[in-house]
């Protein structure tokens, strides 16, 4: 597709969003991203991330090249953001060690080394418990061993989400507020979209919008199923030194971010589209804490945030061309790796739109698998 071809609308302003925005800018397409609220004002800019491509959803499975790809993409992008925006998104390299503290899980945990060693850009190996502890004197006694992995990242989201938009908007793409209500097609070709009070036109429509991307259901004549789930974070100050690596167990981390404070999280809520902070999940991030570190009963609570992620009925991203309608583009589906896939998923359909294929296998991150 040449500079001069029909603008791309992007409904939503997260990763995905802004992403696929970025990618089109620097093949030469210029793209406006409606967002209704703000950008980077729900999961992408309040998650932990912390970035890696061993487990997960689909891990081993479909989902490892999306995000093998968002890895290195990533890497790609902390480089060129850095001189083309004066923000600083923290990002570094930064290993991880996930802790058992079960037999059967422990033997699990050590199976998996296998696999993850033949991953290129990374180095695991299981560790018994001597070895865990020193990494950090405060882990749990009761610990059993635990993995730890070389080859992980982590970035501060809401900076790299001000950065990409920077950055994007400096080559030509336009950010602007609305409510999205439905498309406008004629003869199975998108024609643009419809907003409160005015239309849009546009020859192709890229529906990034995180949880809400049910909502879109009505409009391509498809059950797009994708639900909020919920995660709350702690932001703490503790005593003693940073933790230098990201501590997990089930699900749940713990590291010292550069601004300080000691992250820790997560919950998986179904609280629908409710982002209150609640006692309950700060009680239970706090519980699976002392779990590994016992010695941090003494965190000053500084901040808790709460965010919706997109959640498919599978676990797995949507992610691709919308079937019937020509012309509109589906990326949503993240969940709790959507920070990882983003870049991933932005440049993949990227590479649909201008190119009209995607080097990345995909067929199963189809929306059309939902119908059959």
């Amino acid at each position: 597709m040449s500079s001069n071809a029909a603008e791309v609308v992007i409904v939503g302003g997260g990763i995905a969003g802004i992403s696929t925005a970025y990618y089109l800018a620097k093949a030469g397409v210029a793209s406006t991203v409606i967002e209704k609220n703000a950008i980077g004002s729900h999961a992408s800019g309040f998650a932990y991330g912390g970035l890696g491509a061993l487990g997960g959803p689909g891990i081993p499975g479909p989902a490892y090249q999306l995000a093998a790809e968002g890895m290195r993409l990533h890497r790609e992008l902390a480089a060129d953001l850095a001189k083309s925006t004066d923000i600083n998104i923290e990002f570094r390299e930064w290993p991880t060690l996930s802790l058992e503290f079960s037999q059967e899980d422990a033997e699990t945990a050590k199976d998996a080394v296998a696999w993850q060693q033949e991953q290129p850009g990374y180095s695991a190996r299981w560790m018994d418990p001597q070895d865990v502890r020193s990494v950090d004197d405060r882990i749990s006694d009761a610990v059993l061993g635990g993995v730890y992995v070389d080859g992980t990242l982590d970035v501060d989201p809401y900076r790299l989400m001000l950065a990409l938009t920077q950055s994007a908007e400096a080559a030509g793409v336009t950010v602007r507020h609305g409510t999205v209500t439905g498309l406008k097609s004629r003869g199975g070709k998108v024609k643009g979209v419809v907003l409160e009070y005015e239309e849009v036109p546009a020859e192709n429509v890229v529906l990034a919008m995180g949880p809400w991307g049910a909502e879109a259901s009505s409009w391509i004549g498809q059950v797009t199923p994708v639900t909020p789930l919920k995660g709350q974070i702690l932001r703490m100050r503790v005593p003693g030194p940073p933790v230098q690596v990201s501590i997990g167990w089930e699900g749940n981390y713990a590291t010292t971010k550069p601004d300080g404070l000691l992250w820790a999280g997560t919950t998986e809520e179904e609280a629908g589209f409710d982002e209150t902070l609640t006692t309950g999940a700060r009680d239970s991030i706090m519980a699976k804490l002392l779990k590994m570190l016992p010695s941090l009963g003494d965190a000053q609570l500084v901040r808790q945030t709460a965010c919706l992620r997109p959640l498919s009925a599978d676990r797995l991203p949507i992610l691709g061309r919308v079937p019937n309608i020509e012309g509109v583009y589906v990326a949503t589906g993240g969940g709790r790796k959507g920070i990882v896939f983003g870049p991933a998923m932005g440049r993949t359909i990227a590479d649909l739109i201008t190119h009209g294929t995607s080097v990345l296998p995909i067929e199963a991150f189809s929306l059309g698998r939902f119908a059959r």
